[in-house]
């Protein structure tokens, strides 16, 4: 491809609403252009990469057995009222009616129509087990698209789902999925780990997150230095802590505490550190006979933190969590939020794990300004439940008893689920087993965000110069910069032949023959991250060389003018 016959929209400023390194280069890189908010066009540079991707998932579906086929966006919304998730999806779900005020959505998952197709479609034991894929535009009404196409409200996904007879087939599609993808990403020259991971509004019994290592991610990652353990910090599991409870001194007594209302405040007013310091939080639990909620409170250890996930994991507390307000707060214990503590609390308490181990510790009096100290659990709090309620932190023990965990950033790229028959039995979705009885279907879910994949492939690999492309992803295998060739046949006639032979040769070439000044295409080159750039020079000619640098590393060298394609293909079977 010729640059002077291409849309190479480069940009040399920054553009002011990019935050991340992966939305300011794609931006500077003219691969998208933000058409609304969350919107994104993909320019041709940057369909090259995107189609680079689709083809390495799709390569690796096939392999594992998966079909495909396209499911339209436009989905009724009978669909997903069968299902129950017409009002649980929440609002990022877009309803709408078209003329004939027939209700649907833009979809931005595919679980309903993939088992409505199911249904119709399968009707014996015998055709399973079966796995269906697509490539396809979700939509989700983020109420903060950022990041870029990170987290933008129109994505590509590829989406695949799984359907068996047993949970034991269940298995082995999920370990064939898992394997795809492992591979896919490993093609794709990413650093990703497989965590352990919430199922969250998908549902199911199992799930594994892909994730990309980065420090621009959003999910927290824990992992074992000790083993493979790994899960993503709403999952991993905080173990019961070793030793006993500190035995019980003296009775608690009430402290004056004035305008303290954080922990930290109310440790150095009552002299404690932050880890004999109760925190106290309330939720809210089952929905009262009056429409109200009852309020439960939450106990930690002063310098930990809640799993949400977790918490919103126990029976008959409210999926997701919601904090009481301040008002429902006064009127049930007498105080404001910053004063809380389990003594004389009403309602139910859920206490951490480690919080259950403190003894003689400091806690709000269910009085503004005070706090009492050397409150023991049991003598007086006498009815409490433990559960593990914190996240973990750097340097806690393993799971699974091997090794310490260390906490990283990870981008979210691919996730797999064991769905079970969450959505084959709301909707009726059975085959008939060899017993002639009709039985739900078991189904697997396993989604890949080819968009944020693109994103996260260029956090992990970039310079203050620009874009560093695997070759497997980059747009163009190699560019041929010709320096001054408007003055010089035979510049041109060089830069002219080597294009010719590469691109006879099968191999993706980009050919900046614009008249521009040399500085200018070497600095369009390097933002744009092609693996490998050959400079074509008067001065090099003169000494019968071309110049070729490695993008990746920088290096340059001069290659020999008589052989240059054999040892240009050398180059690139070397990194290969």
């Amino acid at each position: 491809m010729r640059t002077t016959s291409y849309l190479l929209s480069t940009l040399k400023e920054t553009p002011a609403e990019a935050v991340l390194a992966s939305h300011r280069l794609m931006l500077r890189a003219g691969l998208i252009r933000q058409i609304g908010q969350g919107l994104y066009t993909w320019l041709p540079l940057g369909l090259r990469v995107l189609s680079k991707a689709t083809a390495i998932i799709r390569e690796e579906m096939d392999k594992a057995g998966a079909l495909e086929m396209i499911m339209p966006i436009v989905q009724p919304a009978d669909l997903w009222r069968e299902s129950g998730r017409y009002v649980q999806y929440g609002p990022e779900l877009c309803r709408f009616k078209d003329r004939k005020k027939n209700e649907y959505v833009l979809g931005p998952t595919h679980e309903e129509v993939i088992t409505s197709i199911a249904r119709r479609e399968i009707k014996s034991a015998r055709q399973l087990p079966v796995n269906l894929y697509q490539f396809q535009w979700k939509f989700r009404d983020e109420i903060r698209p950022r990041f870029g196409v990170m987290r933008s409200r129109e994505f590509l996904m590829k989406d695949g789902y799984s359907f068996d007879t047993d949970v034991e087939g269940l298995g082995k599609s999920y370990q064939a999925m898992y394997d795809a993808y492992s591979r896919a990403f490993t093609r794709m020259g990413l650093n990703f780990r497989p965590v352990q991971a919430d199922t969250g509004s998908i549902g199911g019994y199992k799930s594994h997150e892909f994730q990309v290592l980065a420090d621009a991610g959003e999910d927290l990652i824990a992992y074992s230095d000790g083993s493979d353990y790994a899960a993503n910090i709403e999952k991993a599991e905080c173990l019961v802590p070793q030793g006993e409870r500190e035995a019980a001194k003296d009775a608690y007594s009430e402290v004056p505490t004035p305008g303290a209302h954080t922990v930290d405040e109310a440790c150095q007013a009552v002299g404690v550190a932050t880890k004999k310091m109760l925190k106290s939080l309330v939720i809210h639990g089952r929905k009262l006979e009056d429409g109200s909620n009852e309020l439960v409170m939450i106990c930690l250890c002063g310098n930990q933190e809640l799993n949400e996930i977790k918490a919103s994991k126990i029976e008959g507390i409210a999926n997701p969590i919601e904090f009481a307000s301040d008002e429902e707060i006064q009127k049930f214990t007498g105080a404001h939020p910053g004063s809380l503590g389990p003594v004389g609390f009403k309602g139910r308490i859920l206490v951490d794990r480690d919080a259950d181990r403190m003894g003689n510790f400091a806690c709000g009096a269910n009085r503004d300004g005070y706090h009492l100290i050397n409150v023991n659990w049991d003598r007086d709090v006498p009815k409490y439940e433990v559960f593990d309620l914190r996240n973990v932190e750097e340097g806690d023990l393993s799971p699974d008893g091997h090794g310490k965990l260390h906490l990283c950033r990870g981008i979210e790229v691919g996730h797999v689920f064991m769905l079970g028959t969450k959505y084959s039995e709301a909707m009726h979705c059975t085959v008939t087993d060899e017993n002639g009885k009709e039985v739900p279907m078991i189904m697997g879910c396993y989604g890949i965000g080819v968009t944020r994949v693109i994103a996260a492939a260029i956090e992990q690999s970039h310079d203050d110069r620009g874009i560093i492309w695997n070759e497997a992803l980059a747009p163009f295998k190699v560019a041929i910069v010709s320096v001054r060739a408007d003055k010089s046949e035979a510049v041109r006639n060089t830069a002219e032949e080597l294009y010719q032979k590469l691109t006879a040769a099968g191999i993706e070439v980009l050919y900046d023959d614009r008249d521009e000044r040399p500085g200018f295409k070497f600095a369009d080159m390097d933002l744009i991250g092609i693996p490998h750039i050959v400079t074509i020079g008067d001065k090099g000619l003169s000494q019968g060389v071309i110049e070729y640098k490695d993008r990746r590393s920088g290096e340059r060298e001069n290659l020999p003018l008589d052989h240059m394609f054999d040892a240009l293909c050398a180059k690139f079977a070397k990194n290969n």
